[in-house]
């Protein structure tokens, strides 16, 4: 066999993990996220100041950030079960030192901090989770594509060819979910003079660069003979298409049906796709193509999988709408973003028993089809994962309270009753986002170069793939390139956020 169809075959034919498996993974980026923020609340305890050097701060974050997650889908994969453990006996380890500092220079009752902790008033106009729900996606994703071409990525990580859970179809309907958090249906709030179609034509202009770089994917895989899973999206399909034609599609369904009732628009779409899937020749058609065959004869045909599958990641663009629009609802206090906790905790709860009913008694997950089962897998993990985001938030606000002047940038910001001042005996936070220090996170570094993240990622993914045999690679060999490669992208985006550079022009 060549080259190109040994890692076809190394990336083909595969069935997925658990759920249990996924759920753990995904612990592990709220962890590592409670553990820089202590670590940073610690510093400040102890050298009364934040860190400072831009260097230092860089190597932090890429070290606690983004280290732990290349090692626990390679080398530490078969730990995995024991590594959340380890990480939160670690973060419980800085916070108890933290507290034991505190209490030799301050005499204020812990539990008189608690009670103020509940009064506090938080940024309403800011929700730090999901940027770092965004950030991380796009992390996670840029870790897999590359990571999955190497040995020590397990098999079941990868995407699954037909039915099955792996971490990377998650990856995929978790980037469509994220970027529906902040569209410009969510983000703008309605206006009676504002026209119907005015999202419409806006997404019609701002989807261009998508676009550009799908025909951009497509036609350098063709010419230099880069390795396709072709059952993926089809021969001439790709990932940035999609995200270009959903947005496009959902931009067009939310001019005609009320925002605020997307939930119902997304689950009619998926309840009919997945009804149409089981009652006509359509799934047939899907899997196996015209003829019975994997025929790949017509444009149709030959993309089926890119572009039937639309629908269901249509249907999870719209449910995510909805969870937008819920969350960017005015929560000024902890108590309200405790009272959302167990929301959106419930909400996880029914949406995995619905998972479970509908792999039961329709079909199971299918990534190749986006069906029903996969639009509530997503819609679940992504919610989890928030869950889990919000939670770090809050226990981080809670830290901030007890050690004067500290700090963490993507995080709440502290803004405390007028009463609480004296009982502290701190100084009011000024009202505003921490992360407004450019230079001193990764987090917002990445946020605001989203997309060229991504394609930074894609490009050098497959300058490795030319340049190294990733199949035969080494455990050490690959964890090195694995960690240069994702330290030159994150270093990249840490100069342009220093110097305030966004390269967005559309």
């Amino acid at each position: 066999m060549s080259q190109k169809h040994l890692k076809e075959a190394f990336i083909s034919n595969l069935n997925g993990t658990s759920l249990l498996e996924i759920s753990v993974g995904l612990s592990l980026p709220p962890l590592c996220l409670l553990c820089r923020g202590l670590l940073l609340i610690l510093y400040h305890l102890h050298c009364g100041k934040p860190v400072s050097s831009r260097a230092y701060s860089l190597l932090l974050d890429f070290l606690v950030l983004v280290s732990p997650l290349l090692f626990s889908c390679t080398v530490l994969s078969p730990v995995l079960f024991f590594l959340p453990v380890i990480l939160a006996a670690f973060c419980a380890g800085i916070f108890s030192k933290i507290c034991s500092q505190r209490k030799q220079e301050t005499r204020v009752p812990f539990g008189q901090v608690v009670k103020e902790f509940q009064q506090t008033s938080l940024d309403p106009k800011y929700v730090p989770a999901i940027t770092v729900f965004r950030v991380y996606v796009n992390v996670l994703t840029s870790i897999s594509i590359l990571a999955v071409d190497f040995p020590q990525y397990p098999r079941r990580y990868a995407k699954a060819e037909t039915y099955g859970t792996g971490v990377m179809d998650l990856g995929v309907g978790a980037f469509i979910f994220g970027n529906a958090l902040v569209c410009p249906e969510v983000r703008q709030k309605s206006r009676a003079t504002q026209p119907k179609f005015s999202n419409l034509a806006r997404q019609f202009f701002s989807v261009w660069p998508l676009v550009s770089l799908g025909v951009g994917r497509l036609l350098s895989v063709k010419s230099m003979e880069y390795q396709e899973h072709t059952s993926e999206y089809g021969v001439h399909w790709n990932f940035f298409f999609t995200l270009a034609f959903v947005r496009l599609a959902a931009s067009l369904l939310l001019a005609v049906f009320p925002k605020n009732k997307s939930w119902i628009v997304a689950l009619t779409l998926a309840a009919l796709y997945q009804l149409i899937l089981n009652t006509t020749s359509l799934k047939a058609f899907l899997l196996h193509g015209s003829s019975g065959r994997d025929s790949r004869v017509g444009f149709l045909d030959a993309n089926r999988e890119g572009l039937l599958s639309l629908v269901g990641y249509l249907a999870i663009y719209l449910a995510s709408v909805q969870v937008g629009l819920w969350l960017l609802k005015c929560r000024g206090s902890v108590k309200g973003w405790l009272r959302a906790l167990w929301v959106l905790a419930l909400a996880v709860v029914v949406l995995f028993a619905s998972l479970h009913v509908s792999q039961a008694h329709t079909d199971a997950v299918s990534r190749r089809m986006a069906n029903l089962s996969y639009c509530l897998w997503v819609i679940a993990h992504c919610l989890m994962l928030f869950v889990f985001f919000v939670a770090t938030d809050l226990t981080l606000v809670f830290t901030k309270l007890l050690v004067k002047g500290s700090s963490v940038p993507c995080s709440w910001s502290v803004v405390r009753p007028p009463n609480s001042d004296k009982k502290l005996g701190t100084e009011a936070a000024p009202v505003g986002r921490e992360d407004e220090l450019p230079h001193l996170c990764l987090i917002s570094a990445v946020n605001k170069n989203q997309l060229l993240f991504f394609l930074l990622a894609n490009v050098m993914t497959g300058a490795v793939n030319i340049l190294v045999d990733t199949i035969h690679s080494k455990a050490a060999f690959a964890l090195c390139i694995l960690h240069l490669y994702m330290f030159v992208n994150c270093s990249i985006m840490s100069v342009l956020h220093a110097k305030n550079i966004v390269l967005k022009f559309w």
